[in-house]
C-alpha cells in the first residue's frame, strides 16, 4: 500500500477548491433566481403563483442526482457539447433556486402584514416596498434556514462526481484507488467536510437563538 504524501494531499485540496467553487456558484446563482421564485410565489397573479409552485415542486420532489443526469445528458441530447463543469453549475443553480425560493417565500410571508400596510399607506410602490421594508426583514427571519441549506449544498456537491466532475469526494476516491487506503483517505475527506460545515451549522444555530431571543 502506498502512503499518502504531499501530492495526494494537494490533489485533495484541488478537489476541495472545486467543491467550494461549485457551492459558491450554485448558491449565488440559486440566490438570484431563488429571489425571483420567492417573489413569484407571493405575487398577486395566480398564473405566476402556480408556475412558481410547479417549478419548486419539480426540484424539491426529485433527487439532485437525477437533476444532474437530466441537465448533463439532456443538453447533450439537444446537440450541445457542454463541459461537465457548466452542466453541474446549471443543475446546482436550478436546484438551489427552488429551495431558496421556498425558504425566502416563508420569510416574506412571516413579515407582519402591518409592515406592508404601513408601506402602502406611505405610498411606496412595489419595488420600494419589497426592497426597503419586506425583504430585509424576510432575509433576517429566514437566515438560519438559508445557512442550513448552504450546508446541505456543500455536502450535495459530492453527487457531481456522477457526471465526471472531480470535487472533494471524487478526488478522495481517486486517491483511495491509488494508495489502497480507503479508510484513511475517506476519514480525511470526512474531516475536511466537517471543518467546513460545522462552523456554518454553529453560526446558523447562533443566529436562530438570537432571533428567538429578540422575538420574546
Amino acid at each position: 500500500m502506498a502512503s499518502i504524501g504531499p501530492n495526494e494531499l494537494f490533489f485533495l485540496l484541488q478537489g476541495l477548491k472545486w467543491t467550494l467553487a461549485l457551492t459558491l456558484i450554485g448558491f449565488i446563482g440559486g440566490g438570484v433566481f431563488g429571489l425571483c421564485v420567492a417573489l413569484a410565489r407571493v405575487a398577486d397573479n395566480v398564473a405566476i403563483q402556480r408556475a412558481s409552485t410547479g417549478y419548486i415542486a419539480v426540484f424539491q420532489g426529485t433527487p439532485l442526482l437525477m437533476q444532474l443526469f437530466v441537465v448533463y445528458y439532456g443538453v447533450a441530447l439537444a446537440g450541445l457539447n457542454v463541459d461537465a463543469w457548466i452542466a453541474v453549475a446549471i443543475a446546482f443553480t436550478l436546484h438551489a433556486s427552488a429551495f431558496l425560493g421556498e425558504i425566502w417565500r416563508g420569510g416574506i410571508q412571516a413579515v407582519p402584514k402591518g409592515q406592508t400596510e404601513a408601506a402602502n399607506a406611505l405610498g411606496l410602490h412595489y419595488l420600494s416596498r419589497m426592497k426597503d421594508v419586506v425583504l430585509p426583514q424576510a432575509f433576517k427571519i429566514s437566515l438560519p434556514a438559508t445557512i442550513g441549506f448552504l450546508v446541505q449544498l456543500i455536502k450535495g456537491t459530492s453527487l457531481a462526481a456522477i457526471v465526471g466532475f472531480v470535487e472533494l469526494s471524487r478526488a478522495g476516491q481517486i486517491v483511495s484507488n491509488q494508495t489502497f487506503r480507503p479508510l484513511t483517505v475517506f476519514a480525511l475527506v470526512g474531516v475536511i467536510y466537517f471543518l467546513i460545515c460545522w462552523p456554518l451549522s454553529l453560526w446558523g444555530a447562533g443566529v436562530e437563538k438570537r432571533l428567538q431571543a429578540a422575538s420574546r
